[in-house]
């Protein structure tokens, strides 16, 4: 054996070693045919055992199938070749079948006729320079280590390798949720599609299709068909595109759970049935967003009996076990003001209209039950006087889910993970449905499922949803799979680049769209100065961009502030540069002369930027909003340089300069074209330190 082998081997044994305090990093964890191996894995697998070597991918690929060869897994694995193929540029197999192969996938089950909570999600994947064996109980769990070899496979050399490894891997939670609103906007198909590929991509097992809005009804009913007549102006789903939908869902390990709201947000719904009203009636559907005062009359039989009717239609489209009944702000004056509703609720011993929403939950629970579904519901649905099968989602947090769950109920965790709050990764990141200083018993943990991301449709659209989506939930998505200790943010967002770019490939135009969109801002396709300008910003919250612009239903969503993303990949490197330089600010270390270069690099870009950008404003209207930022940035990226080069050489700042620019900081911080300057952070900290 040669020296160089043994050397190999050692190594890999010596990293082998260190592994388990390295996974939390994600450092290089290994070596592959002389090319490291990084763990850019998201999310983080249980457990993941580094070998020597490699499987080069090569078009002598096979692919045997010793065992289930459903065609729901033959489609899955064909899908997972043609996505290696692409990656790596190497012709692959067009067919599957055989009893043994270069890659083994062998599945005990297709699992469940309707996939379900309790599905075995689990699977194996071992990796030689030999072969690659995936093993899994169900197809599901095959279709997730699928996911995990497609991001294990890395160029080497002139090629395209899988570095050996041995995972064992399953989710932390059984509930590992998007919520996607098509009532206040409609979506079409395709974006939904490309959606719950990139959920399976990391392993996100629950689609919430926000079906029923004030804004519009979007599934189509054959016994009560005005709901889309009259409530959707014209933009619904049909029925055979539903369960189209839901088939492509099951495809990729996703269930899809229809939420249809009931009593509030409920305009749609009487505009088309005005008999189903509470006393006042909407003369067409909502076009301002918030919240509404029409709801569903709780104390009519007929009520229930239009529920029942059009549930167990819904039931016909959708098999999944649950269904969302939303249940959420329903403020509903007329019970409060209604006589004979009134009477109903005195006679019936309701003293409130909390008494009477959980009187209407209960029969809504029992449509359900007799139609073999579960109920799950937003916060207001928790009430004693509901039976403990019911499922509450919290948008109120943690708090409120603990609370459920110490009650006995069972919970989905939403509140951290709205994405509109247009929140860095990091923030939704670190916050866990069931943190580490949890007061909750074993048992009571036992009943938070898990959780789910939301994002609502106020002010996105067919062009940006995505870009507001993603790459966000992919570390959102790490939280629900890994476990709870995986939470290095650095470490994460260097992971994250290269997930959002492989998601890319499943057609999202997360990456895309800025440019599209500042394309149309300016009008020519030379935006090199506004892309750096661009980079600068990211979005105002919805709260805050509510306040600002009164958006509504008809409000066009091109303005800049829905071309720039949510947390900016320079954001965090900006961060970073900033805390290496700080920690020792005259160094001339590799390290330091780095992060010295990134800062002055991107302040010195903006300062160069800016001014072509103002000049262009004069013939781009819809630029113009951003005048004022565009000055402040100017006088930002001169703070922001003169504070690196002070720090940098030691020299003490002119008097009054810290205070100054501080202020300057601060008047930046101000609300103005619904964007934020997202590196005022690490400016502050830059500036901070030169006392």
């Amino acid at each position: 054996m040669s020296v160089s082998r043994l050397l190999s081997l050692w190594l890999a044994a010596a990293l082998v070693c260190i592994l388990c305090s390295q996974m939390a990093r994600g450092q290089v964890s290994g070596t592959a045919n002389g090319a490291a191996f990084r763990n850019d894995l998201m999310p983080q697998p249980a457990s993941l055992g580094v070998g020597a070597g490699a499987f080069q991918i090569t078009p002598a690929l096979t692919v045997g199938l010793p065992r289930t060869r459903s065609e729901r897994l033959q489609r899955a694995v064909l899908r997972a070749l043609k996505r290696l193929e692409d990656k790596t540029g190497t012709p692959l197999p067009r067919h599957v079948g055989a009893d043994s192969g270069t890659l083994i996938v062998s599945v005990a089950s297709d699992g469940a006729a309707v996939q379900g909570i309790d599905e075995d999600e689990s699977y194996s994947l071992t990796v030689t320079p030999a072969s690659m064996e995936l093993d899994a109980a169900t197809t599901v769990g095959a279709i997730h280590g699928l996911e995990t070899l497609i991001q294990l496979t890395q160029p080497s050399g002139q090629g395209y390798i899988v570095p050996a490894v041995t995972i064992h891997d399953s989710p932390r939670f059984r509930w590992r949720g998007l919520m996607i609103d098509c009532g206040r906007h409609f979506e079409p198909l395709d974006v939904l599609e490309r959606n719950i590929d990139a959920m399976a991509a990391v392993k996100l097992n629950v689609f919430h299709w926000h079906l029923t809005e004030d804004q519009g009804f979007r599934m189509e009913s054959r016994v009560y068909p005005r709901l889309t007549e009259v409530g959707s102006d014209g933009q619904f789903y049909t029925q055979n595109e539903a369960r189209a939908l839901v088939q492509y869902a099951r495809d990729r390990g996703i269930r899809v759970v229809p939420e249809f709201e009931m009593p509030g947000h409920s305009t749609a719904w009487l505009v088309a049935y005005p008999e189903l009203n509470s006393g006042s009636q909407p003369t067409g559907i909502r076009r301002e967003f918030g919240v509404s005062n029409y709801v569903l009359d709780p104390t009519r039989e007929e009520t229930y009996q239009f529920i029942e009717k059009f549930l167990r239609e819904m039931t016909t489209i959708f098999p999944d076990e649950y269904v969302h009944i939303g249940g959420d702000e329903a403020p509903a004056p007329d019970w409060k003001r209604n006589p004979r509703i009134l009477a109903f609720m005195k006679a019936h011993d309701l003293k409130d209209n909390a008494a009477l929403q959980a009187y209407f939950n209960q029969h809504v629970l029992a449509i359900l039950t007799r139609l073999h579904r579960r109920m799950i519901g937003w916060d207001e649905i928790f009430n004693p006087a509901l039976p403990r099968n019911v499922v509450v989602q919290s948008w109120r947090g943690v708090a409120s889910l603990a609370k459920g769950a110490q009650q006995g109920y069972q919970g989905v965790l939403s509140a951290p993970y709205y994405l509109d709050g247009m929140q860095p990764a990091s923030v939704p990141y670190l916050a866990d449905p069931v943190p580490s200083d949890t007061t909750l018993t074993a048992d009571q943990q036992k009943l938070i499922l898990g959780g789910e991301v939301c994002m609502w449709g106020e002010q996105i659209d067919a062009d940006t949803i995505d870009s507001r989506i993603w790459p966000r939930t992919a570390a959102i998505a790490e939280r629900f799979w890994s476990a709870q200790n995986v939470r290095d943010v650095d470490d994460m967002y260097r992971r994250l680049g290269p997930v959002s770019v492989e998601v890319e490939t499943l057609g999202l135009q997360h990456l895309k769209s800025e440019d599209a969109g500042l394309r149309g801002l300016l009008g020519s396709e030379n935006i090199d100065a506004l892309r750096s300008f661009a980079q600068a910003f990211e979005p105002v919250s919805f709260s805050e961009r509510y306040q600002q612009q009164h958006t509504s239903q008809l409000t066009p969503l091109t303005s800049f502030v829905d071309a720039v993303r949510p947390d900016p990949p320079i954001r965090h490197e900006l961060e970073l540069a900033a805390q290496r330089l700080l920690a020792d600010p005259t160094s001339h270390s590799a390290s330091i002369e780095e992060a010295r270069k990134t800062l002055d690099g991107f302040f010195a870009q903006e300062a160069m930027a800016t001014p072509e950008v103002l000049k262009a404003m004069d013939d781009a209207p819809r630029l113009q909003p951003m005048q004022l930022r565009a000055e402040q940035l100017q006088d930002l990226a001169r703070i922001g340089r003169e504070a690196v080069r002070y720090l940098s050489s030691g020299t003490p700042a002119p008097e009054h300069w810290r205070t100054d620019s501080l202020a300057r900081i601060e008047e930046a911080r101000k609300p103005s074209a619904i964007v934020r300057f997202q590196f005022l952070p690490a400016l502050t900290q830059l500036v901070s330190a030169n006392k």
